[in-house]
C-alpha cells in the first residue's frame, strides 16, 4: 500500500511507504528512535510532514561516529550491529 501525497494522517503502513522501508523495519525504528507518533486506540497515526522533517533532521555523521566509537562491530561480530540513528 503506498501513501496517497493528499493525506496527512498515516497509518503504519502509509508511513513505512513514504520512507521507502518494509513494515517491519519501520516497527523496530518506532521503538528504537523517537519518532513523531501517537498512539490512538491500537493504531499509530504519523503527520506525514513530521516524518519528514524528522528524517531531514539527522545527520549521517552522527551515525557513523555512533558506529565508529564502538569499535565498529557490535556483540554478535556484525559490523552494522548495534548502529542507531542519533538526532539533534
Amino acid at each position: 500500500m503506498s501513501a496517497s501525497p493528499d493525506r496527512d494522517i498515516l497509518n503504519i503502513e502509509e508511513a513505512a511507504a513514504l520512507l521507502g522501508v518494509s513494515v517491519k523495519t519501520f516497527n523496530k525504528v518506532l521503538h528504537r528512535e523517537n519518532l513523531p507518533a501517537r498512539k490512538i486506540g491500537r493504531e499509530w497515526k504519523f503527520s506525514r510532514q513530521a516524518l519528514i522533517d524528522w528524517v531531514g533532521s539527522g545527520r549521517s555523521m552522527d551515525f557513523y561516529r555512533e558506529s565508529g566509537e564502538r569499535g565498529g562491530k557490535g556483540a554478535d561480530g556484525r559490523r552494522t550491529a548495534g548502529w542507531e540513528i542519533g538526532l539533534d
